[in-house]
């Protein structure tokens, strides 16, 4: 079992450069968790692929219903101490963190599809390129 961020599920319900990476990773550990945020922040990538790109709504509320699938919802919420300190060590976002307090909580790998955010947390976060070669 593995936490993805919203990036990761993006990538594997949208078709893009990261898609083939985000498929691997899910053949390497199928079993995904991730904090309930994941569904508002999938809904903003697909609200923006909407706008940018032209996706239908059809398609992207199928692209939605396909990354429920695929992911679990976190057993507990994140606990707010932890995130807030992992915030301020790191300097990242609450967001990000979230899922990082999330990964370090349960003991699991963080695979996050944002370099600079496995950057900034390397004791928790592995992108998806490296989890992927591993």
């Amino acid at each position: 079992m593995i936490v993805v961020d919203a990036n990761v599920l993006a990538y594997t319900v949208l078709p893009g450069e990261q898609t083939e990476a985000a498929l691997r990773a899910l053949e390497k550990d199928p079993e995904w968790v991730a904090p309930p945020l994941w569904r508002s922040e999938v809904r903003n990538v697909l609200a923006n692929t909407m706008r940018l790109r032209g996706l239908s709504l059809e398609d992207a509320v199928t692209a939605f219903r396909h990354a429920g699938r695929l992911v679990l919802d976190a057993p507990a919420p994140a606990d707010t101490h932890q995130v807030l300190a992992l915030t301020q060590r790191t300097q990242a976002s609450a967001y990000d963190c979230e899922y990082a307090a999330l990964a370090e909580s349960l003991g699991l790998a963080f695979v996050t599809g944002d370099r600079r955010l496995a950057k900034r947390i390397p004791d928790i976060a592995v992108t998806l390129a490296d989890f992927v070669s591993r």
